[in-house]
């Protein structure tokens, strides 16, 4: 018998989409080893690596760009629309790429977050596309206005083309899918206990004393870490390389420790408006402190979740970098939902594609 042979094609943006997708790929194979997992992404192999733990082909291609940024909050328009109409001149040739190895390695089916792309490829390669996301492009260009509706119309044309969306919570509508199944969150899990990262990071501040500071894979260069002198008593975690040498600041520069691994020792995350570390933190019931970020369409939705289902605070961008960040002295405002979100988004997916390689 022939391995089963997933392809799992990521956005080329930050590392957030990475994380959720190496969260499902990682679920499907302690579910069933066989199965082998060809990784389509540009994000660094060290980083999936911490999600799968056991083998998978890593293939480093781009066929989407998500947006161009500085860094977790500053965008860059247009050069985003520049590098968009160059994929849509390119299509045909990164379309043939991708249908060839499809071929030649036999693959059976396409899961993709949330290149749009992937169905086109799979259309020609004839095998099925499935998606799973809580926004798509389209919607991201479409908020910007009248010169990108050309190419935001184009990619909603592509997503029509998917066979089946599992629609993650904090979503947009997703007009352009077809086929929609609905899913709890996804994510990682902590890989070591409490103890274990206590010890081995000189955290001793008890966890209401215990802030993580993160912004994803694009960081923010601008973090104000001057204000950590107000909280000597405090520790707080930071995923920086270029982080100052502070007493109560801890770096993390070891690629093992994911902010995940660190969340249950922590009683707030600090960050911006990103599925992955909300779901992440919603999952383990770590309340969320957000920065908001208006140009990301997608970022009212997120917003809005996690008001709904964590304990929460909403700063605006001069409350977190030029305030004096007081709200960690205030209590995190209650979610307004009484019944809890479903948390169950990894196993889902991964049962629907194993059903149908029938294993």
């Amino acid at each position: 018998m022939d391995r089963p042979i997933l392809y799992i094609a990521i956005t080329n943006h930050g590392f957030g989409h990475a994380t959720r997708a190496a969260a499902v790929a990682a679920t499907i194979q302690k579910l069933c080893p066989e199965v082998l997992l060809v990784i389509v992404s540009t994000a660094p192999r060290w980083l999936l690596e911490c999600y799968i733990e056991g083998d998978f082909i890593h293939r480093p291609r781009a066929m989407d760009l998500g947006v161009v940024q500085a860094d977790s909050l500053t965008m860059d328009k247009t050069a985003t629309l520049e590098k968009l109409l160059e994929i849509k001149k390119n299509q045909n040739s990164i379309i043939a790429s991708e249908v060839n190895f499809i071929r030649q390695n036999r693959v059976n089916l396409i899961l993709a977050d949330i290149p749009f792309l992937a169905s086109k490829i799979a259309k020609v390669a004839e095998i099925p596309c499935w998606m799973m996301s809580n926004f798509g492009f389209d919607f991201i260009y479409r908020d910007w206005g009248d010169s990108f509706t050309e190419i935001a119309d184009w990619i909603s044309d592509c997503y029509s083309k998917c066979d089946r969306l599992f629609r993650l919570p904090f979503h947009e509508p997703m007009q352009a899918f077809n086929n929609i199944t609905d899913v709890g969150l996804t994510g990682g899990s902590p890989r070591y206990t409490s103890q274990e990262v206590r010890s081995t990071w000189g955290i001793t501040a008890p966890t209401e004393k215990t802030i993580l500071l993160t912004f994803g894979g694009l960081g923010l260069q601008q973090i104000p870490y001057h204000n950590l002198k107000q909280f000597p008593d405090w520790q707080f975690i930071a995923f920086d390389k270029s982080a100052p040498d502070l007493p109560n600041l801890v770096p993390v520069t070891d690629h093992k420790y994911r902010p995940v691994d660190f969340m249950p020792i922590c009683g707030r995350v600090v960050s911006k408006p990103g599925f992955s570390t909300f779901a992440e933190a919603t999952r383990l019931q770590v309340p969320i402190v957000s920065v908001t970020r208006d140009e990301f369409a997608e970022a009212a939705f997120l917003l809005e979740g996690i008001t709904n289902y964590n304990q929460h605070q909403i700063l605006t961008p001069s409350e977190f970098f030029q305030g004096t960040w007081d709200f960690l002295n205030q209590p995190p405002n209650q979610p307004k939902q009484s019944q809890l979100i479903a948390k169950d988004g990894n196993e889902t997916i991964a049962q629907a594609v194993l059903n149908y390689l029938h294993l």
